[in-house]
Order: C-alpha cells, then structure tokens, then sequence
C-alpha cells in the first residue's frame, strides 16, 4: 500500500493559512490580556475577607476548570444569542476563551500570591507604603514573576485550545484547514501542515514571552534564573 502525498496542491492555499495564523495569534493575544486580568482579580478575591466574594471567586474556578472547554464555548455562543445579543464568532471566542483561561489563572496567581512571605508584607506597612504600592510592588510583581513560567505555558496551551472555536465557525487555522481539506481532498497533508504552523506558532509565543519576560524581570536576567 503506497500513500501519494501531495502537498503542492495544499500549499497552492497558503494566503488561507497565513489568514487563519494571523486570527489565532489573535485569539490568543486578546483572550490572554483579558483573562491574565480576569485571573489575577479572581485570586485576589478568592483571598478577600469577604465570604460572599471568594465563595463567588472559587465557584466560577471550579465551574470553569470542570467543564469542558467546547461546552463553555457554546453556553456563550447560544447563551448570548438566546437572549438576544449577537456577536460574531470571533467576539464570542475571545469571551468564552477569556472565562476559561481567566480560571486556570487564577489558581496560577493564588499559588504566586501564597508564595509571598508575610514577613515582607508587614515590613512595607513597616515603611508607611500605601496600600497600592504594597500591592503592586511587594504582592503582585513578585507574585508574577514566581509563576511566570506557569503562566506562559497555560498561554500558549490556551492558544493551542482555541482550535475548538472552530466550532462556531471562528476562521481560525484549524477552521481554515477544514475547508482546505473539504475542497482538496487531501486531508493529511492539510494537517500535517497545520500541525508545523501551531508548533511554529507556540514558538513565536514563548519567544515572546521570553522577551517580555527579560524586560519586566530585569532581576532573573541578572542572575540567570530562567524564565
């Protein structure tokens, strides 16, 4: 049994594929911003005084780590449609993807926010810093910088995720590669080169990652702790 690839057939449509990488580094890029800030306010309120908050914080990470990500996908996409809002399917991905990341952050940034020592906490109140500056200089910076390498693997594992928003018809590349290989009729040469393009595209992203890394934690760099 011989296979005959043929992949200058596939390749002929590479203005799609590019289209489809472009719209998933999008995805990636808008969900990752708004759950970084999601998670990060969902931690705080899971360690808030407030019973009623952190009850509310924890029910919406467990809810959303214990469910599938595709069911999430459509409770946002027929939930929104259901009462009348209507969003294109990029909107809706970028919502539902959002939630589901916005979860795994915040148990990411729990751990960070644990791993600070009450000891430097007392010292800043110590040195009349305001609450702000405790938060941000103390909590919050350290904290990320503890699980930076956490959090930018669960960013690219999100970005690898957004395939399933192929689902609501989101033209993003394994969208992309569905209709190639439905009108070419070759659907292994299809994905294998779509495979290349998410390994290249999770490159891309820990490069990325790994700049930003060295600009917000000049600290690491100094004494080679990787990021």
């Amino acid at each position: 049994m011989s296979i005959e690839l043929d992949f200058p057939a596939v390749l002929e449509r590479w203005p799609n594929f590019v289209g489809g990488a472009i719209l998933t580094l999008e995805l990636a890029f808008f969900a990752t911003v708004s759950g970084a800030l999601l998670g990060t306010l969902a931690a705080v309120g899971r360690g808030t005084h407030s019973r009623l908050i952190a009850r509310i914080c924890k029910v919406y990470v467990e809810a959303i780590r214990n469910t599938p990500l595709l069911v999430q996908i459509f409770l946002v996409y027929f939930g929104l449609a259901s009462i009348g809002l209507k969003l294109s399917a990029f909107t809706v991905a970028v919502v539902a993807l959002t939630i589901n990341v916005g979860a795994y952050t915040a148990e990411i940034m729990r751990a960070g926010f644990e791993a600070i020592p009450r000891g430097q906490i007392e010292a800043a109140e110590g040195l009349a810093l305001t609450r702000f500056q405790i938060y941000w200089h103390i909590i919050l910076l350290p904290a990320v910088e503890k699980v930076y390498p956490a959090l930018t693997s669960q960013f690219v594992l999100l970005m690898l995720a957004s395939s399933v928003c192929s689902q609501i018809s989101a033209e993003e590349l394994t969208a992309v590669a569905n209709y190639i290989q439905s009108d070419t009729y070759r659907a292994f040469e299809t994905y294998i080169i779509v495979a290349v393009l998410y390994i290249l595209l999770s490159l891309v992203m820990r490069a990325g990652f790994w700049g930003l890394g060295l600009v917000l934690f000049p600290r690491r760099r100094q004494l080679g702790t990787p990021l």
